[in-house]
């Protein structure tokens, strides 16, 4: 508008308006985004504006995923409009760390950066307009937990449990200096519950290092490495020491005394054969990798006794002799911190008094005499699987199922004896429906030592070789067909016990029962064949029965 006021010769003032159209430049507002994201929240929280009444949020993007409002308000993300009272508005986005539009990056070991890229689609109405907004969201959270070892012990194990942690990754498990693979960890028992992984170690195993010995017990470290395979970055680094209890030196009654030495982590370079005592030709009676272990009598080995205070003390001393000067002559830029191996093994005898005895000899009058001595033999009968004699049914596998006519190889054998000069001899074997011995109905299998040839399917007797047995004369191997006992030609019972009396011999006794002067295969001759009476019955027998065999009838 523009207005003209003016006045002539004294007269009134003159007023004169003209409208004009006038337009002035937009004045720019720039959208501002403001980042509320409160990272212990675990949530994107974004406000973008102000914009005017006419402009409404269509969709957003999010890593190429096209959303519109309802479907991201769907999915678990929180779009709002916020009005204010000028009329303009604005957009509040909210979007969870854990939802998978969101990138994740680990930037460190305990840190994650949360990536978040939006473009906002917006509409113009009712010109229809459509323009759009593109942004980042960014966050670093130090929100990785690792996983933790932690430990205990008993008197025979370690006991580790290793906590999984957030990480997200596999991750291996160095134990000492071996990773865990299948087979270790199945040795271990390795348990994982989830969150959880558990393992028993033995502290004799190979991944278990020594640190001290003391006079009863062995001091002994697990170390446990948790390490990431990819980035090759340790994850947890566990040591666990324990004193575990163990019999280092024992001083026998008898004069006799042994001792354990053991290769500790201080002296990786001992070879514990090397090991010896005071008088070098005394070396270990057993050695490994490991352990040395001596065995020797108190006045050898260079052993030294003193007395002192009414306690006598044998005393030795191991060492690594000449195999650690050997090494460390080899390697002499080691010899110089390498040490000396030394354990001293003491053993202490009291002392009480000195009893004065005489005697007198005198010439012997009668030759000296053996007194009698009792011990136990025993004797077993087993049923072998078949005539190779090498397996055979073990005690919770009967009843044993067997088809009719099958052959079933019998083996009695002596145990515990080491004297060739004994036999063992089958007296009598016999079949019967029940377990007991005395029951009725029986079938003899043997009798008197011999086979029964009025059985028309005759037992067979199978020579014991040396390479069937260390002695054979202490092994009885024989064979019978499968049987059903029959009543008015009908089956009575579909099962069979199987006993035997055993008597032992002297190989070269030639009296009653040990004589065992079998008749040949024709009709029974009584002449022949050793009767079953009191030149016998002085022989000590030993009473054996089979478990249930059972008839087959599939």
């Amino acid at each position: 508008m523009l207005e003209l006021l003016w006045s002539e010769g004294g007269m009134d003032s003159t007023r004169y308006r003209v409208l004009f159209p006038v337009k002035t430049p937009l004045m720019p507002r720039p959208l501002q985004l403001v980042d509320l994201t409160v990272v212990e929240q675990r949530i994107f929280d974004v406000v973008l504006g102000p914009f005017l009444h006419d402009v409404e949020l269509v969709n957003i993007t999010f890593s190429g995923v096209v959303l519109t409002v309802m479907e991201a308000n769907a999915r678990g993300f929180n779009i709002q409009d916020q009005v204010f009272q000028n009329g303009s508005k604005s957009f509040r986005l909210n979007v969870p760390f854990t939802d998978t539009l969101v990138v994740r990056t680990q930037t460190d070991l305990l840190a994650t950066m949360y990536t978040l890229p939006i473009i906002y689609g917006f509409m113009i109405v009712p010109e229809y307009v459509a323009f759009s907004y593109v942004t980042s969201v960014q966050v670093t959270f130090q929100d990785i937990v690792l996983p933790t070892v932690t430990g205990s012990c008993d008197k025979e194990q370690f006991y580790i449990t290793i906590s999984n942690g957030n990480l997200g990754v596999d991750y291996n498990i160095m134990l000492g200096t071996r990773d865990l693979n299948q087979e270790l960890r199945a040795e271990y028992g390795i348990r994982d519950n989830g969150t959880h992984l558990t393992l028993a170690v033995p502290f004799l195993s190979l991944d278990v290092a020594f640190e001290l010995m003391y006079s009863t017990s062995l001091r002994a470290r697990v170390d446990v490495l948790v390490w990431e395979p990819v980035s090759k970055r340790s994850l947890s680094d566990f040591s666990l020491a324990c004193n575990f209890p163990m019999t280092m030196t024992e001083c026998f009654s008898n004069g006799s005394m042994s001792a354990l030495a053991v290769k500790v982590e201080s002296v990786p370079q001992l070879v514990p054969k090397n090991l010896r005592l005071q008088d070098p030709s005394c070396r270990p009676k057993f050695s490994n990798d490991r352990f040395a272990y001596f065995s020797f009598d108190a006045n050898s080995c260079g052993t030294t006794r003193t007395f002192y205070d009414g306690v006598m003390m044998y005393q030795n001393e191991i060492t690594s002799g000449d195999g650690l000067q050997v090494f460390q002559q080899a390697n002499k830029e080691l010899a110089s911190i390498s040490p000396d191996y030394r354990v001293t093994v003491s053993c202490f005898y009291t002392l009480n008094e000195t009893q004065m005895i005489s005697f007198t000899s005198q010439p012997l009058v009668r030759a000296p005499m053996v007194e009698t001595g009792y011990g136990e033999l025993h004797v077993v009968m087993r049923l072998a699987l078949d005539g190779s004699y090498s397996n055979f049914y073990a005690e919770e596998d009967y009843p044993v199922a067997r088809y009719l006519r099958s052959p079933l190889f019998f083996e009695v054998m002596l145990l515990q004896s080491t004297d060739p000069r004994i036999e063992l001899v089958l007296e009598n074997c016999w079949a019967t429906v029940n377990e007991g011995r005395e029951s009725t109905p029986r079938w003899d299998l043997i009798v008197d030592g011999c086979v029964n040839l009025g059985d028309t399917r005759r037992t067979h007797f199978h020579s014991v070789t040396p390479e069937m047995a260390q002695y054979p004369t202490h092994v009885k191997h024989f064979e019978i067909k499968m049987f059903t006992f029959m009543k008015d030609s009908v089956v009575s019972q579909d099962q069979i016990f199987v006993h035997c009396d055993a008597v032992l011999c002297a190989v070269n006794q030639a009296d009653g029962i040990c004589q065992r002067q079998c008749p040949s295969p024709n009709p029974l001759n009584s002449r022949n064949k050793v009767r079953r009476d009191v030149a016998n019955d002085r022989f000590q027998r030993t009473l054996l029965s089979s478990g249930k065999i059972r008839l087959s009838s599939s």
